[in-house]
């Protein structure tokens, strides 16, 4: 009696199941669920309900004028900690802010032994927290995720970084806000 209770009961037991895994696989499918967000393919699985809310890489991947950003971030492997963190501070150069570095320059760092001089000239230009325009005081200085400052200034309503990158536009991202600047900053040598 036991044995046959179990035989009427295992081919409901497997619709059961063949019923959950296929509203897990819908479910993951309808909440962006993927194992592969970064070029690193991460095993870490990362969840956006809403696809319309872009973290500051999706914003930065999404920017015509921000591919060479994009490879410079995924050539120093930064792309996972800019996803999955924050909030921050992001002062994007243009591809023009790149073009205007000395001939050779950007080849030059987005080669695999230029990883660390590159991450540090990236990590330049994030800081940890979100600053708004109306936070940014002209002589402050404001700490950077590779440990240096840049320098804010104001001028005739015009904000500046390091008195040459001037802020050209600013766009709101799930974690954090990004700062268009038209020029790439560069770390002060030790």
């Amino acid at each position: 009696m036991y044995i046959m209770k179990n035989l009427v009961l295992m081919p409901l037991v497997f619709a059961i199941l063949f019923a959950v895994s296929c509203n897990t696989a819908e479910d993951a499918k309808n909440k962006n669920i993927t194992n592969d967000a970064t070029p690193e393919n991460s095993t870490e699985v990362i969840v956006s309900d809403d696809p319309s809310d872009r973290d500051v890489v999706q914003v930065a991947v999404g920017s015509a004028d921000h591919t060479t950003l994009v490879a410079a971030v995924k050539a120093a492997e930064l792309v996972a900690p800019l996803q999955k963190s924050g909030p921050y501070t992001v002062f994007a150069p243009t591809n023009a802010a790149f073009d205007k570095l000395p001939e050779g320059t950007v080849d030059d760092l987005l080669k695999p032994e230029q990883k660390e001089t590159l991450a540090d000239i990236l990590e330049y230009h994030v800081s940890v927290g979100v600053f708004k325009e109306d936070m940014l005081n002209d002589g402050q200085r404001i700490g950077q995720v590779n440990s240096q400052s840049i320098t804010i200034s104001k001028q005739d309503g015009r904000i500046k970084i390091n008195g040459t990158a001037n802020i050209v536009g600013s766009v709101r991202a799930s974690n954090g806000i990004i700062y268009v600047i038209d020029e790439v900053l560069l770390p002060p040598q030790n």
